[in-house]
């Protein structure tokens, strides 16, 4: 079997699970939809969220980032897994006793306002529509590769899928096709991972692979870092492990992104919402530790993947003539993932990363599902990838097209326009919400700002400058007004948002014009400082809440008996 008909064969028979365990666990009450319940057992929570985190930016474009910018990848790698950190230290455990349903809610009920609640939801919509925009260009890119359509296409298909079991199951069959998913993605990842960490160290795992010498090669007996080095400086480009040199980020912008990344992390709705599908705050804390680890496995084998990758491609490409080049380069090539130009018409293929010179464009998103067949390995292994890549992007679109059900259908209509509102009409607005955001969402992913990690890295920007100053001000300070939070979640995500679109949606300006040189990418940790000095600032002058909400602080707080 070709890697298309395996392809066909993996992805039919992960989608029919998915369908099918929707089915079993399809819901018919608001706590079922919202929140499963809140009967789901903390190792199966934590390997949801394991899923749900680790979406298409991480599976797709994490080692994609790492293998063209070598050190400064990095921020990615410490940003999305130090945020778990936080996020299981500062809010997860509170939020969970606080028992309700979204976050939104508790904005609004901690900070005593509807239009504090309002805000939330237009900050959570906001944010989640941006995320899904990277992993519905995710699923694009796999489709567009090994089902042979257009990328386009694949959106659509990838939207249909998210639409069946996000609607029909909710957050309770989100929750089990994302345990199903993790352990796809997860094996589709280690496989290949493994296998090329063999063929080029001899070291079966991956980790240690990185730190080994090549066994093969013109580079063989050399370690695997010092070989990029020279790759890299042999082509005139900057030294894959060098820190703040000319051509690499410079250390406060590196600063600015971990931060954000971090952060933000802490701040995602669509991540927080896990946490209240257990029973208690202890099983919070204990979910969160089962979710790092499971994260960890991916996280700690991508640089590996990234290095692997990058020897890889050069060695197989770098000075060979254009007409020689491997099948696989053909089949991402008619993708338009892949361009060749003769700059000086010699008919081969001069690798290099200046704009001037350049002959060869590729999309940093090919990179996890090249890497195989760059490797020669079996056509199944290239399909299992693809079908990883797939687990990994409807995983997490599933989980923030239910945020923005939720947002609209209970912390707007139910809770602002029609209080009244029965829990089966309340089931239908959600349901009827989730497929409409399938639909926008599809659009973003055909039409996405930049390329999937990139996309997602702007969300967590958004995230931190919105929501983690109110949320960790209405946990941590009793002082806190409604009118401060309100104004330090509008300045927070409109600078945010406003200084993204200026540089990167209509590209007014380049680096030299960054405030403070801050990348567009890390900018969400400066709107995360605005909000909080706008919040402690107007709550400074403003009337202290009333005694019941300062009554609530405390209590969420308290150990539970």
């Amino acid at each position: 079997m070709g890697i298309q008909a395996w392809t066909y064969a993996i992805v039919a028979a992960t989608f029919a699970l998915y369908i099918g365990i929707s089915i079993w666990s399809r819901v018919r009450t608001t706590q079922g939809f919202y929140v499963a319940g809140q009967g789901v057992p903390a190792l199966a929570n934590g390997m949801a969220t394991g899923a749900d985190w680790m979406s298409a930016a991480s599976f797709l474009s994490m080692a994609g980032l790492v293998s063209f910018m070598g050190y400064d990848g990095v921020v990615y790698l410490l940003g999305w897994t130090g945020g778990y950190v936080l996020l299981a230290l500062l809010l997860a455990p509170y939020l969970r006793k606080y028992g309700k349903f979204t976050v939104p809610e508790f904005v609004g009920d901690r900070y005593y306002s509807q239009l504090a609640r309002i805000v939330a939801v237009v900050c959570a919509i906001f944010v989640s529509f941006t995320y899904v925009a990277g992993q519905m260009r995710g699923v694009g890119v796999v489709f567009s590769r090994f089902l042979e359509v257009e990328i386009e296409t694949g959106v659509f298909i990838g939207v249909g899928m998210v639409f069946v079991y996000a609607t029909l199951g909710g957050m309770r069959g989100i929750t089990y096709t994302q345990v199903a998913q993790y352990c796809v993605l997860i094996v589709a990842y280690l496989i290949p991972a493994v296998a090329i960490s063999m063929k080029m160290t001899g070291q079966s795992i991956p980790q240690l692979g990185f730190g080994s010498e090549l066994t093969q090669g013109p580079y063989a007996g050399t370690f695997l870092l010092e070989a990029i080095d020279q790759i890299h400086r042999d082509l005139g480009l900057p030294e894959y492990t060098g820190a703040f040199v000319a051509g690499k980020r410079t250390m406060v912008d590196v600063v600015a992104v971990t931060v954000a990344l971090m952060v933000g992390t802490a701040g995602l709705p669509h991540v927080i919402i896990r946490f209240y599908t257990v029973r208690t705050a202890r099983l919070a804390r204990w979910s969160a530790f089962w979710a790092l680890s499971f994260i960890a496995l991916l996280y700690t084998t991508a640089p590996a993947v990234a290095a692997f990758a990058r020897v890889n491609l050069i060695q197989t490409l770098h000075e060979r003539p254009y007409e020689e080049v491997p099948e696989w380069f053909r089949s991402w090539e008619a993708t338009g993932l892949i361009r060749f130009t003769d700059r000086n018409g010699d008919g081969r293929i001069q690798y290099g990363e200046d704009p001037k010179h350049r002959e060869l464009e590729i999309d940093r998103d090919i990179i996890v599902l090249a890497n195989p067949e760059i490797a020669r390995l079996p056509a199944w292994v290239v399909a299992l990838v693809a079908a990883g890549g797939l687990a990994a992007a409807l995983s997490t679109a599933a989980g923030l097209l239910l945020v923005i059900s939720s947002s609209v259908s209970h912390d707007l209509v139910k809770s602002v326009f029609h209080q009244g509102m029965t829990e089966d009409r309340e089931l239908l607005v959600a349901r009827v919400s989730a497929g409409a955001a399938v639909v926008v969402a599809g659009y973003f992913g055909i039409h996405p700002p930049d390329y999937v990690a990139a996309t997602v890295a702007f969300a967590f920007g958004l995230a931190a400058a919105s929501f983690f100053p109110v949320l960790v001000l209405g946990v941590f300070s009793k002082r806190v007004t409604r009118e401060g939070a309100i104004s330090g979640m509008i300045a927070g995500i409109g600078f945010t948002a406003a200084y993204i679109v200026w540089f990167k949606i209509l590209g007014r300006g380049g680096p030299g014009d960054w405030l403070f040189g801050i990348s567009p990418e890390g900018i969400g940790s400066v709107g995360m400082l605005l909000n909080f000095v706008v919040t402690v600032a107007v709550s400074a002058c403003t009337k202290a809440p009333p005694a019941e909400v300062q009554s609530l602080v405390e209590e969420i707080r308290l150990p539970s008996r």
